[in-house]
């Protein structure tokens, strides 16, 4: 399975950043904001201040997988 990878820029605590993810974890980043009734940036906000140190990146890819093993 091939995907890319793609680099987006957020808005985080008033500052921007850039965020590199492959396309699934976009798309299911997409569909877990949307779940929750919030903007992907929000999301990734709410991430980002839960991350302790970690690689923000990496923190979303957690994230997303965590809320897959729940079944969210």
């Amino acid at each position: 399975m091939t995907t890319g990878v793609t680099k987006r820029s957020v808005m985080i605590a008033g500052h921007r950043t850039s965020v590199s993810l492959e396309d699934p974890f976009w798309e299911a980043l997409r569909r877990i904001a949307a779940a929750r009734d919030l903007s992907v940036q929000a999301l990734i906000g709410t991430i980002d201040a839960g991350r302790d140190g970690q690689n923000l990146s990496s923190a979303i890819r957690v994230f997303v997988l965590a809320n897959a093993r729940a079944g969210s």
